[in-house]
């Protein structure tokens, strides 16, 4: 049975809806079950493939951080529904052991409102958890914009023709809004998706760090089949002037984690807090409905399960099936994740790429049983300057901001 000391405390961004609600709905349904089959190494890309410990919880607490209180509390009222309709399916159930009403007595679903646009309301939220939680065990960064304002018909009937997977998968019709900021003054898709979250982890490190269970702490970053440096100018790094500011964004997140994780595995004082990369596949979210009318939604749905049809593994559809690389990568213990040695890069070639890690992708087959797989991630010389650049940038962005608000900056 384990201990109340070591129940998680998750904090999952963009909670009320899309893959983040997903996320929230995963979670209730592997860790009501005493067996949780997210947390289990059965995937090739696993070190190894049994594990001997128990890893199931008794309690969780789940912070929802959502912009709007209102639909907050809609999507909290909605996940204690969910949780006592799985109570109920596991109680008629030959063998039932009494785990479920365990867990669901302490389980805990908490709403705090959070803007990513507004650093002074990141710096809030972060006092509110430090104040009322001992720890945080999770940090899943998953909500995220994009300035999409219309879409370029003629190109993407183009890119259609050409490999209608990828133009599915990884479109690049949508015409996207330039010179949007946000209040802050800085880029507004790249505050909301990047600095935003860069914020909240450097606000909750500390806090991150008292999860010292054997599990370890984890920050997630939610990535995309559409993140590419194709489009990345490192001079706009806010991502002003960038007319593809939405697959930049989660390229510099792909560079953030992977550099983040590395310098957390090098602290050799504490137990690491890992920085892990996960695309949540393709799935019908509020990022791309925005744009579509009811006849063109029904279309784009049409468009993904042909996709799949076709042998595309990314097109999961539902939030539910996209979200199990993220708890996949919540709950499975770190031992049985690959490694990839450290690899020096190719000074005389800066743009000569190597692998240097993963990102953990949800696929499925062609019937949509969902899986996690991995892409490599690979990274160059020119990659890691423009890296180290990015967070030298966050950084004093970051101690500015804590400057101006009378706070203590951290390390």
């Amino acid at each position: 049975m384990s201990s109340s000391s070591s129940w998680p405390v998750i904090v999952v961004t963009g909670a009320n809806s899309g893959v983040g609600l997903g996320i929230c709905q995963r979670l209730l349904v592997q860790l009501i079950s005493k067996s949780p089959t997210d947390a289990q190494p059965h995937y090739d890309f696993h070190v190894q493939k049994t594990t001997t410990g128990d890893i199931s919880f008794n309690g969780l607490t789940l912070i929802l951080a959502c912009r709007s209180r209102q639909r907050g509390e809609d999507a909290r009222d909605k996940l204690y529904q969910f949780a006592d309709e799985q109570v109920r399916h596991l109680e008629i159930l030959p063998g039932y052991d009494g785990h479920a009403e365990t867990f669901r007595k302490h389980l805990t679903i908490v709403v705090h409102t959070v803007d990513l646009s507004r650093i002074q309301t990141v710096f809030r939220f972060a006092d509110e958890v430090i104040k009322t939680y001992p720890y945080v065990s999770h940090l899943i960064c998953n909500a995220g914009v994009a300035s999409f304002v219309s879409i370029n018909w003629l190109l993407a009937i183009k890119q259609l023709a050409m490999d209608w997977v990828e133009a599915v998968t990884a479109p690049i019709y949508y015409a996207q809004e330039v010179g949007q900021v946000s209040q802050d003054g800085l880029g507004w898709v790249w505050q909301c998706n990047v600095f935003g979250h860069y914020v909240l982890f450097r606000t909750l490190k500390s806090h991150l760090a008292k999860y010292q269970t054997s599990t370890g702490a984890r920050v997630i970053w939610m990535s995309s089949h559409e993140s590419s440096p194709i489009y990345y100018d490192p001079t706009d790094w806010q991502l002003v002037k960038s007319t593809h500011s939405y697959e930049s964004s989660k390229f510099q997140i792909d560079l953030i984690a992977h550099q983040l994780d590395q310098a957390s595995l090098q602290d050799s004082d504490r137990l690491p807090t890992r920085h892990l990369i996960v695309l949540p596949g393709v799935a019908g979210t509020n990022i791309a409905n925005a744009l579509l009318g009811t006849f063109s939604s029904m279309c784009m749905f049409l468009a993904f399960y042909l996709a799949r049809f076709l042998g595309s593994p990314y097109h999961l559809i539902t939030a539910f099936k996209a979200a199990i690389s993220a708890v996949h990568l919540c709950l499975v213990p770190l031992a049985f994740l690959p490694t990839v040695s450290l690899t020096e890069l190719d000074d005389s070639d800066p743009t000569a790429t190597v692998e240097v890690g993963f990102r953990y992708v949800s696929e499925c087959d062609r019937w949509g049983k969902e899986r996690v797989g991995t892409m490599k991630l690979m990274r160059s010389k020119e990659h890691k300057n423009q890296c180290d650049d990015l967070l030298d940038h966050c950084e004093r962005l970051f101690t500015t901001f804590c400057e101006a608000e009378g706070r203590p900056v951290h390390s």
